[in-house]
């Protein structure tokens, strides 16, 4: 008699084989966690490891979010109110935009665009590790290049790693996240005369005195610029972002596009931001100055060794008798909140806040000192 027993089947053979080995992203935790962990309400923790923008956004944004008239309606999927505003902006015509649920978003919608399995993106370590994330996650390879000591570009070995290994996308952060170094405009366009896709990840721009690249797709057909709501603009917990594409490839991508993925509200807040253009100007200039103020103060500290940036967050190497993991636990411990790398085990990460956040850090790090 046959054996019409059903064979037991595990779930995970359902799984593409590339994922099973994939390390996760890890993110940073929100207020309502870490008052747990650290045993403390969330208004006593200072958080200064996820580059958030303590200000928050202009006051018209709370209005319009509280006017909201049609939630029940699903959303504008062209973000047509939201790029006109784009477009005075920047300066760049909004037929040139696609708005996302975050720039990581149009991140990802690129990678499912360009990349076949096995195809090569380069990638300049020490960076944002949601890049090297997306190539494994669309079954991509990463080739490294990693950064010179000062943290610029090896532009040699990139040219190099073009020409042997025919990757077809370059990922570049100017502010690069996490030493807040740019990108030169003779490196930039050094990369953009090789046979290759870069797409310039501008999510810190703002901070850096230097003029966005945002227009440059224009006159490059092999560039894509990412620019980002949640910084500046503080709405980093609504999730809205947008990139610049050459037309050449934009209704390609357009057409990939999950269509919804900026909400109603994603999209009030944005426009509303884009309204107060004096308050996101006097806030970026607030934070400018608080970063200068915090890198001289942190010069000061004996086993700290922060390097200059861009941003609106400061690197800084710990000495070994320190430990990094120690210094970011201990300060953890007595509420502030500050970023540590596993991978970049001698450096931590600190986000600039209000003035009152650099005091009540550089307190912790005294009593630490001594």
């Amino acid at each position: 008699m046959a054996d019409n027993k059903k064979a037991v089947v595990s779930g995970d053979s359902y799984i593409r084989a590339h994922l099973k080995n994939m390390g996760s992203y890890t993110a940073i935790l929100p207020f309502e966690v870490l008052s747990v962990q650290l045993g403390r309400k969330p208004e006593e923790i200072i958080k200064l490891d996820a580059n958030e923008n303590p200000y928050g956004p202009p006051p018209e944004v709370s209005k319009a979010l509280g006017a909201l008239k049609f939630p029940h309606v699903y959303p504008d999927a062209e973000c047509r109110q939201l790029r006109a505003g784009l477009e005075s902006y920047i300066g760049l015509e909004s037929q040139h935009l696609i708005v996302g649920c975050g720039a990581y978003e149009l991140l990802d919608l690129i990678m499912r665009c360009v990349l076949d399995p096995n195809d090569k993106i380069v990638d300049c370590p020490p960076t944002f590790p949601m890049y090297q994330f997306g190539t494994t996650l669309h079954a991509g390879q990463v080739i490294e290049v990693p950064r010179k000591p000062d943290f610029s570009l090896d532009l040699e070995r990139i040219s190099e790693a073009v020409s042997k290994d025919k990757p077809k996308c370059i990922i570049l952060a100017s502010p690069n996240n996490p030493d807040g170094s740019l990108v030169t405009d003779e490196a930039l366009l050094r990369i953009l005369e090789l046979p290759i896709l870069v797409v310039l990840d501008e999510a810190y721009i703002e901070f850096s005195g230097m003029e966005s690249r945002i227009k440059w797709v224009k006159k490059h057909e092999n560039l894509i610029v990412l620019r980002t709501f949640s910084k500046v603009a503080g709405l980093a917990g609504l999730r809205v972002g947008y990139g610049a594409f050459p037309l050449s490839m934009i209704d390609y991508f357009r057409k990939a596009k999950q269509p919804f993925s900026a909400s109603v509200a994603a999209q009030a807040a944005a426009c509303a931001a884009l309204q107060n253009a004096s308050y996101l100007e006097k806030v970026k200039n607030a934070l400018i100055k608080e970063r200068r103020r915090m890198y001289e103060l942190l010069k000061g500290v004996p086993f700290l060794k922060p390097f200059p940036s861009y941003a609106n967050f400061l690197l800084c190497e710990v000495a070994p008798g320190k430990g990094a993991k120690q210094l970011k636990d201990e300060l953890a411990r007595m509420g502030i909140v500050i970023r540590y790398y596993g991978d970049l085990n001698t450096f931590v990460r600190i986000t600039v806040g209000k003035p009152e956040h650099t005091d009540a850090l550089m307190e912790c790090l005294r009593r630490l000192a001594n």
